[in-house]
């Protein structure tokens, strides 16, 4: 699985772009140790408006490139090796595969393509990520609903213009049907937000609603029928995490093997010793695995195959487990410098803790592809 010219010079684009501007120090370092309360430059997302990049998942008749899922991978592995904290990945690609098609998409998509808007996704709301036991309920008033219940983990939620809410319209939690999708606003009354920082210095937020007022133009698709954009946007977003984590585990790779050419220990370089070589070796296949099962999963869903839940589910597992790999060996080979924060390596194992479990962690999707292949 090879990637076109087309997808190979976006990747070449967006890796020298990220090289330069999207570094450690230049990026998570500094809006960490300044205390952002976005984690992220806003500035650094304006020029990837700039570039389009934001447009890469927007239809060419909304002002995108009406690109797809590879080509929005082959950019969030840019952005796993360098670290850059943004919003790409959730605005860029989840929540634009829901707003897809839709009135709602009309309204945000030239803010998301400028780098001016930023949105975010409320799902969760207990320990685990559970989107079929959404319990948050929105009642009907007049022409509108009224939102009321809990949502936690909402990555950039404090940071977001517009916030895509999964509630309960009809049904019991456990069900698909019966949850409607509201696009909801920073500002909305009754919308209380508490701003928390991840293991990786990235920003959540956990959202309470007290009754919030929504018009009946806030439903992103149908009352009752959300589970249909909420899942677009569910696997574009594992399918793009997937190929973040790739980065995340590559970035680790690198600066790990570049660590064992340069390191001495008893007056030989330490990539010289064979057990050593065994490990880079055997996570250099892990990666290209990992890589191929994120790419596949893009390919098949710009495809509208029905494999592609599937394998998203399959390429967000190995994924995972592949970056929690890389950046535990990076760490050990490393040594005692792996340990301070000082060294970048260290950063490269809390952003693979974080990432691996938005949109689901490595057991949920195991145990999902045992379940939709019938076991």
């Amino acid at each position: 699985m090879m990637l076109t010219d087309d997808q190979a010079m976006l990747r070449d684009t967006a890796r020298e772009f990220l090289a330069d501007e999207g570094t450690i120090k230049k990026q998570l370092r500094h809006w960490r140790d300044t205390s952002c309360k976005d984690g992220f430059g806003h500035e650094l997302w304006r020029r990837f408006g700039e570039l389009g990049l934001n447009g890469i998942c927007i239809p060419e008749s909304a002002g995108g490139l009406g690109l797809g899922a590879v080509e929005a991978g082959v950019v969030l592995e840019e952005i796993g090796r360098n670290l850059t904290p943004s919003p790409f990945l959730t605005t860029a690609v989840a929540a634009v595969r829901a707003l897809d098609g839709s009135a709602q998409g009309e309204r945000w998509f030239p803010g998301i393509l400028s780098g001016e808007t930023v949105a975010a996704l409320a799902i969760d709301e207990g320990k685990h990520h559970a989107p079929e036991a959404t319990a948050m309920v929105a009642k009907r008033q007049g022409n509108g609903f009224t939102l009321s219940g809990a949502k936690q983990f909402v990555v950039h939620g404090a940071s977001a213009d517009l916030v895509l809410v999964a509630a309960r319209t009809a049904g019991s939690p456990g069900e698909t049907a019966g949850i409607t999708l509201f696009a909801v606003e920073r500002d909305a009354s009754g919308l209380e937000i508490e701003n928390v920082a991840l293991a990786d210095s990235s920003k959540a937020a956990r959202l309470t609603f007290d009754n919030v007022a929504l018009d009946g133009d806030s439903v992103v698709g149908e009352v009752d029928g959300g589970w249909a954009p909420l899942s677009r946007a569910l696997n574009a977003g594992r399918a793009g995490a997937a190929a973040e984590l790739v980065g995340v585990a590559a970035g680790a790779s690198d600066m790990t093997v570049d660590y064992l050419k340069q390191r001495k220990q008893f007056g030989k370089l330490i990539g010289e010793f064979q057990a050593l070589q065994h490990r880079a070796a055997h996570l250099y296949g892990e990666i290209e695995i990992a890589r191929a099962a994120a790419l596949k999963a893009a390919q098949l869903l710009d495809a509208g195959d029905p494999r592609a839940e599937l394998m998203t589910s399959v390429a967000k597992a190995k994924a995972a487990r592949t970056a929690a790999l890389a950046v535990q060996e990076g760490v050990q080979m490393h040594g005692g410098i792996g340990m301070t924060d000082e060294h970048d390596i260290g950063l490269y194992m809390k952003r693979e803790a974080v990432l691996s479990t938005l949109f689901g962690d490595s057991r949920y999707h195991a145990n999902r592809v045992a379940e939709l292949s019938g076991y």
